[in-house]
């Protein structure tokens, strides 16, 4: 439940702290005293959308902070420990900037709006004053229809496979249309793949190939070249080795000094002659190895004249047919293994439909079940308010077009005079029996409630007199099973909550500022006694406002 609430520089308040407590408490004040101010901090806590208007005047931001106590919320630990969060606790804060950013913290640690708004469905629920208007659209009876048949976990899942059937038949539609085209491309994939697997060309082959034509073309000249170089080498009358030889052989003979002078020459004469030796017996070696191959020349020839005319037929280099063979490749089998065709398309279909309408079934059967508990309940709740001859109806009937939420549609019907069939709420109810019908609905609603904290906003507006005496009670039986605040302008709401908050709007010349505070039994009686004739309080007032405080506490306890 809620136990604490801290706002700073909201609106016009500056700053304020409020504890609350189990039962059901009562938020009172005179109009524009800052109700609203309360429960919109709270809502802001809650994930609801940040406005830089709510930032008070002159204040850089606005800092809001709930704290709640989740000793029995095992949905909300489950959540918290899913995010590793820590679970003894729970506070939520949100701060708007004056330009209107925001941001949000789950027990210290950063987060979404999504996830407050989220966290904040397992903890708390709002009844607006303005659910009675709600209550003309059909979306919101179907939603409380499901919420006291407890099944919208399973609406959600049904919801989900209406998405996925339709999804899947909107992909079988376009797949029956394209399908002559995708077909076509299939086709013309695998011509392409086939004529680029029997070419084989491997990642490195290109340049081998280029590298070799170029050796084999030129080898005949190569061969000439190198066979000259070594008869040029030989021994024979001219060959060098045979010069070489002879000046060698002569300046050994030089005689006297001057042949220590040529020593060095000699030496790398003789140097000579080795290296020289040796290159000749290279060429003759490659002379002698290497043979002239035409038809290996051809087919090199033939290879790489394949490989451009198919690069040029596909509009890309030669060097980049081996990516586009594997680019293609990839392609079809995507189109062969990824896309089903339509035949398994078509009973994937069929399965999720009826999927969808076994899961339909069941929860038309549930809601069907439901109505007459639901309505029964309501009646219970419309007698005890006065409205004792009404008859109170929840109709389901059959949806021609399946919905994400079902093949039902749900209408809150009644008849508010005797022999009178029921209708449709927006049809029949006038605005004071609509906010009774509200309210006995909302009462309904939230008995059903597995929530801790029900916050019910100015629900009893339309009402007074007995009938207002009738629903504090009724607000008062909810809070004896969860922590029940209601904000209301009625005494006899008022007088029959457990705690008591007031709330005040403080003028000077250069501010105003919003406080609030619990009362005593005395202030509990002054303010009751406001409530029921105004600014001056007589003595017969406060009177009057003490035995209605007495009477409502002594015949609830």
């Amino acid at each position: 439940m809620l136990i604490q609430l801290a706002i700073r520089d909201f609106a016009i308040v500056d700053a304020l702290d409020l504890e609350f407590q189990a039962g059901m408490t009562a938020i009172t004040g005179e109009t524009g005293a800052g109700k609203s101010i309360l429960l919109g901090a709270l809502g802001l806590c809650l994930g609801e959308r940040a406005d830089a208007g709510g930032v008070r005047h002159g204040a850089d931001r606005a800092d809001l902070s709930a704290r709640f106590d989740i000793t029995a919320r095992e949905d909300a630990k489950a959540w918290l420990a899913a995010r590793e969060l820590a679970t003894d606790d729970c506070l939520l804060r949100r701060v708007v900037t004056a330009s209107g950013r925001s941001k949000a913290w789950i027990n210290g640690q950063p987060c979404t709006i999504a996830d407050l708004r989220e966290l904040g469905e397992c903890l708390i629920d709002v009844h607006s004053q303005h659910a009675h208007q709600a209550l003309l659209n059909e979306d919101t009876h179907r939603r409380l229809l499901d919420d006291a048949a407890g099944h919208n976990k399973a609406v959600a899942e049904l919801g989900e496979l209406h998405r996925q059937w339709h999804a899947l038949r909107r992909q079988y539609r376009e797949r029956s249309e394209n399908d002559e085209e995708r077909q076509a491309k299939r086709q013309l994939l695998r011509y392409q793949v086939e004529e680029l697997d029997q070419l084989d060309l491997q990642a490195d082959e290109l340049g081998s190939l280029e590298q070799e034509q170029e050796t084999l073309a030129h080898l005949e000249e190569s061969l000439r070249e190198a066979q000259f170089a070594a008869d040029s080498c030989d021994h024979d009358e001219s060959g060098a080795l045979t010069l070489l030889s002879q000046a060698t052989q002569r300046l050994s003979r030089v005689p006297g000094s001057d042949r220590g002078s040529l020593s060095e020459a000699l030496v790398m004469l003789n140097d000579a002659q080795i290296q020289l030796e040796e290159a000749a017996r290279e060429l003759h070696y490659y002379v002698e190895s290497t043979e002239l191959d035409p038809q290996r020349l051809a087919w090199v020839d033939e290879r790489l004249g394949e490989i451009h005319r198919i690069a040029r037929k596909h509009h890309v280099m030669p060097e980049e047919l081996h990516d586009l063979h594997r680019r293609l490749s990839g392609e079809l089998e995507a189109l062969d293994s990824g896309g089903d065709d339509l035949e398994t398309l078509r009973a994937r279909l069929d399965d999720l439909r009826q999927q969808y309408r076994d899961a339909a079934k069941q929860i038309s059967e549930t809601r069907q079940r439901t109505a007459t508990a639901f309505a029964q309940q309501v009646q219970e709740q419309l007698a005890f308010l006065g409205m004792d001859k009404a008859r109170f109806a929840v109709d389901v009937t059959p949806l021609e077009t399946p919905q994400p939420h079902g093949l039902d549609r749900v209408s809150l019907q009644i008849s508010a005079n005797p022999g009178q069939p029921p209708r449709p709420l927006a049809k029949v109810a006038s605005g004071g029996e609509l906010s009774r019908v509200s309210l006995a609905i909302q009462v309904v609603a939230a008995s059903h409630s597995t929530l801790a904290t029900l916050v019910f906003d100015e629900v009893d507006v339309g009402i007074s007199g007995a009938t207002a005496e009738i629903v504090g009670q009724l607000l008062r039986r909810l809070g004896s099973d969860a922590q029940v605040m209601t904000v209301t302008h009625l005494p006899q709401v008022a007088a029959q909550a457990h705690q008591h908050l007031h709330i005040e709007k403080r003028s000077s010349d250069n501010e105003t500022r919003t406080q609030m505070f619990q009362l005593d039994d005395a202030g509990r009686v002054r303010e009751l006694a406001r409530m029921l004739g105004g600014v001056k309080l007589s003595n017969q007032t406060l009177a009057h406002a003490r035995e209605m405080l007495a009477a409502s506490q002594g015949s609830t306890h």
